[in-house]
């Protein structure tokens, strides 16, 4: 019995130490298992949050009317991303009123990117900024929506005194810088003016060549001499220039009033064309001035041909006889008739007509060419289409580029903006109806004239628990169009909402109205706005001519302004 049980006691401590190192084996493991699994976790949320966090807040949850509020974004991401905070009105119901510039904090490798707004609001209630996307990279995160309280701002009437409403004054309207425009325009018409006359219809100074030509052929002969004489040729026995310039005196005389060949004829052809004209009786010139004439150009083909070198006194001599021989071809040569002289006149004033049509053409020309280059040069800025109907006018563009009213219409209010002042209108009301709607409307146009833009506010009384069907008061107003003389409406509906968030039916398409000045149909488009609250049925009606793109950035500006105010109890 010892013997076994030393045998047992010597096996059980093997057994324990085997169990023991298992089990810590197995507590190893198990630990490791445990360590990657946290560290895994771990890198999982430090790479998540290392990617970006964003938060938001706003500086005060509580303010009066009007008072101003900083709504803070802030963003922590990597050096790498791309932040695109959120811009625009995307803060309603409360208005942003000022964006500022971003802040930029850097820790290591990690930016801290501060965004600010400033919000406000003009109506007292409780309201909720909405959720905001900020775009960190490609990946797009929201903030928490926040709540605002917007309180009055209390008055002590027992104070504060009463007083009348004030009277309207009327004020100047602010000047423009039209006068500007006005005085450029004036100063380019000017400067063009002054060119074309100075260049053109200026009778400019005639040169001495110019007066000279002016001068009748016997005066410019005898002037030709003069100069002749006033020249060095003979002081420097040049003798050959000096016979070229007397022989092309009277060869140019006898070219204008004899023989019109005289310049390119030779001697020989020359003496014998004067002869000829003598025994014709066409010029009643003596041999004896044929034969001086003769002797001198031919003196003068020898000098100038065969160096020939008469004496100077020679050449003196042969001056004398050229001046005298064009006195004689004068007198020789038959005074002009009447008839002439008149021919003469009327060719002068022919002339002087084709000089002033000339300048006409040419200022004319100028004109039409500046008018055509200013009408391409803002053509092509603004468009061809665009300068044509200003210069032309155009009844949409004249709307749309004028003074624009934004005002409040109705009760409850509705605020929009119109190229005019809507009146207000009575339209009329079944008898039926009377007790039961109350209706106001406000108009400018009609159908009829295409454009036109109206609100009407219905008010009804007794409802109870029935609610306004906006799709069956889509169809009445369709039916009261037809009424009035539209057909052929093509009718489209879908939601609309606007600025503000007020949610509505939006009834749209095109139509033909009789023209007024005509039997035939003009198409036009038309918008059907409609809302409802409670008993309250507010619509809005725009007109507008159909391709007309001026009329179509009219109805987008005045749908755009477009905002409901519910009515305070």
């Amino acid at each position: 019995m010892s013997t076994k049980c030393e045998v047992r006691s010597m096996k059980k401590p093997k057994m324990e130490s085997k169990i023991k190192r298992s089990i810590k084996d197995m507590s190893k493991k198990t630990l490791g298992f445990r360590l990657r699994a946290s560290s895994f976790l771990f890198f999982s949320v430090s790479s998540f949050l290392s990617f970006a966090q964003v938060t938001s807040a706003i500086d005060s949850t509580s303010i009066k009317i009007g008072e101003q509020i900083t709504y803070l974004i802030q963003v922590e991401t990597d050096t790498t991303s791309l932040v695109v905070f959120p811009e625009g009105q995307t803060f309603s119901p409360l208005e942003m009123i000022e964006s500022y510039k971003v802040d930029t904090l850097k820790n290591n490798d990690r930016y801290n990117l501060i965004k600010k707004y400033g919000l406000t609001q003009f109506d007292s209630g409780a309201y909720t900024i909405p959720r905001q996307k900020v775009i960190i990279g490609s990946k797009t995160f929201f903030t928490d929506s926040l709540k605002v309280e917007v309180n009055n701002i209390v008055v002590d009437t027992t104070k504060q005194g009463l007083y009348d409403i004030k009277p309207i004054i009327e004020v100047n309207k602010s000047g423009s810088n039209w006068w500007k425009y006005v005085l450029l325009t004036l100063l380019i018409i000017s400067v063009v003016g002054f060119l074309i006359y100075w260049f053109i219809w200026r009778k400019k100074p005639l040169t001495e060549e110019e007066q000279i030509a002016l001068l009748p052929p016997y005066d410019r002969a005898k002037l030709a001499l003069k100069k002749l004489d006033e020249s060095h040729y003979l002081e420097h026995e040049n003798l050959k220039d000096y016979y070229s310039d007397l022989t092309f005196i009277i060869r140019k005389y006898l070219d204008e009033r004899v023989y019109d060949r005289a310049l390119e004829s030779t001697t020989d052809e020359l003496i014998s064309r004067l002869i000829l004209l003598k025994e014709g009786n066409q010029v009643d010139i003596s041999k004896e001035d044929i034969k001086n004439l003769e002797s001198i150009l031919k003196r003068a083909d020898l000098v100038k041909f065969a160096k020939s070198a008469p004496d100077v006194e020679l050449a003196k001599l042969d001056r004398n006889t050229i001046d005298i021989e064009i006195d004689h071809v004068k007198e020789a040569l038959p005074e002009p008739t009447e008839e002439e002289k008149l021919l003469d006149i009327k060719y002068k004033a022919e002339q002087e007509r084709k000089k002033q049509r000339k300048k006409v053409i040419i200022t004319v020309a100028i004109g039409v060419f500046l008018l055509l280059a200013t009408f391409v040069g803002f053509g092509v800025k603004y468009g061809f289409s665009y300068v044509k109907d200003t210069i032309t006018g155009h009844e949409s563009k004249e709307l749309l580029e004028g003074n624009w009213v934004t005002s409040a219409y109705g009760f409850p209010p509705v605020t929009i903006s119109t190229p005019k002042v809507l009146k207000r209108t009575d339209l009329p009301i079944p008898e039926e109806m009377k007790a039961q709607v109350s209706m106001t409307s406000f108009m400018y146009g009609t159908l009829l004239d295409v454009f036109s833009v109206g609100i009407t506010t219905s008010t009804y009384q007794n409802m109870g628990e029935n609610k306004i069907d906006l799709e069956k008061s889509s169809e009445r107003s369709i039916k009261s169009m037809e009424a009035m003389g539209a057909k052929d409406i093509v009718v489209l509906r879908d939601k609309f909402v606007t600025p503000n968030g007020a949610e509505g039916l939006k009834t749209s398409g095109t139509l033909k109205v009789p023209s007024l000045t005509s039997k035939e149909f003009k198409e036009a488009n038309y918008v059907l706005l409609q809302f409802t609250s409670d008993n309250v049925l507010q619509q809005i009606i725009v007109t507008s001519p159909k391709d007309d793109t001026y009329a179509d950035q009219m109805v987008e500006r005045i749908l755009n302004s477009v905002e409901l105010k519910e009515a305070e109890e």
